[in-house]
């Protein structure tokens, strides 16, 4: 590798001595080249108007010295590979990914609705640590912390793979100065027995059932939509939940596994294995066939026991606005989002929390990779250590006289 002069040239003369003189391209682009042969043994070369500096961007001696020592090194990474936008590589990107169809829609919608507008045009290689946080600075304005979290992490990991390929070398999200917003962790509030069972007596009666199942179980609404006669097992004592109904954006509907692929066992209690039996003498389980999981394989039959009254699939939308809104107000449970069907899984944990299961216990029983998520989204609910600490003492102490109390 050297830096060429593309404005003059050296000729020989009769003397045998050598000139420099113009070259045909002298005035026209930038004076000084540098060329090199990369991995592959394909010739490369790039243009600067300056010679000597300290930036590899604008100088051609000091690009030339990284390149170099990129070739030696093994890190070399094509100059012209980032001139691909934000939105091209990311559409490329997401149509590799292995997500299930639903997950698949999510991270589509984030990405065109809040990365593209702002950034899908920008080649990857000129994004800068600066234009992200601008960026995010942007989005705060608009959207919740959590949300925008979720949104800037897409990127990453958008970003990651560019990494992987050899694109970009390395990841402006990584950058020190950028820095989504602090995450917000809203202390749930749990309803009570009272209120379960206010909420189950106001829902219509072929849902009275599926209420205390959620409740009890700690099923999210697509798994209590999923539950099915061959998941109760009567003789282990165990609900298996394996299944749960999703709906896409286009409100097409299919059975997954349950989120995050977490199949568990969930004791099932006496009282509610009688109600269950119950309710199927008074609304028969229905035969149900939807695509599997991202329409993979063969259609997925499944014996439900909860459907709607014209013995169909349970839709979200519709069992939300028409069937839960109008039970909250008939109980007299404000309609906010705080109060929707997975309140009955916050009640499910409070409730086994409060009454000392292990943290490591509820996460298998709620179906949590992590029962680190689980303590961050319920410690609030445990009782305190002060609190047990001080029981603990005084019912050591009080069960004899104090070795310490001499008269």
């Amino acid at each position: 590798m050297t830096v060429y002069d593309r404005w003059h040239k050296m000729v020989k003369q009769p003397d045998g001595t050598t000139k420099k003189v113009r070259s045909s391209e002298y005035g026209v682009g930038d004076r000084w080249q540098v060329r090199w042969r990369d991995e592959s043994g394909s010739q490369r070369k790039r243009n600067f108007a300056k010679k000597a500096g300290q930036d590899a961007n604008t100088c051609a001696e000091a690009f030339d010295a990284q390149i170099t020592n990129e070739l030696n090194r093994g890190t070399y990474i094509d100059p012209n590979a980032g001139k691909i936008t934000v939105r091209e590589y990311g559409e490329n990107w997401l149509e590799a990914q292995t997500f299930d169809r639903s997950s698949y829609e999510l991270v589509e919608i984030r990405l065109r609705l809040h990365v593209y507008p702002i950034l899908g045009e920008r080649e990857l290689r000129a994004l800068r640590p600066s234009l992200l946080q601008a960026w995010l600075r942007g989005l705060q304005k608009k959207l919740a912390p959590n949300y925008v979290r979720t949104v800037f992490a897409h990127l990453s990991a958008l970003l990651n793979a560019a990494v992987d390929d050899g694109v970009i070398p390395k990841n402006p999200c990584h950058a020190g100065s950028v820095k989504p917003p602090r995450a917000e962790s809203k202390k749930i509030t749990p309803w009570s027995v009272e209120q379960v069972k206010t909420a189950a007596g106001a829902v219509a009666r072929r849902y009275e059932v599926m209420v205390q199942a959620a409740a009890t179980l700690g099923l999210r609404q697509g798994e209590a939509f999923g539950l099915a006669v061959e998941d109760i097992d009567l003789a282990a004592g165990v609900v298996h939940v394996r299944r749960q109904v999703k709906m896409l954006k286009d409100r097409q509907m299919l059975f997954a596994p349950p989120k995050g692929g977490k199949v568990r066992d969930v004791p099932l209690p006496e009282s509610l294995a009688l109600r269950l039996s119950d309710h199927q003498l008074a609304f028969p389980p229905v035969e149900i066939t939807l695509p599997w999981r991202m329409l993979e394989g063969p259609p997925h039959s499944a014996e439900l026991i909860f459907t709607t009254r014209l013995h169909s699939l349970i839709n979200r939308t519709e069992f939300n606005r028409f069937v839960w809104k109008p039970t909250l107000i008939k109980a007299g449970i404000p309609t906010t989002r705080e109060n929707g069907f997975h309140m009955l899984r916050h009640h499910f944990a409070s409730v086994l929390l409060e009454r000392g299961v292990s943290i490591k216990a509820v996460a298998d029983f709620l179906g949590h990779a992590d029962p680190g998520f689980t303590l961050r989204t319920y410690t609030h609910l445990m009782p305190s250590s002060e609190d047990r600490m001080r029981q603990v003492i005084e019912d050591a102490w009080a069960t004899g006289r104090c070795a310490l109390d001499v008269p």
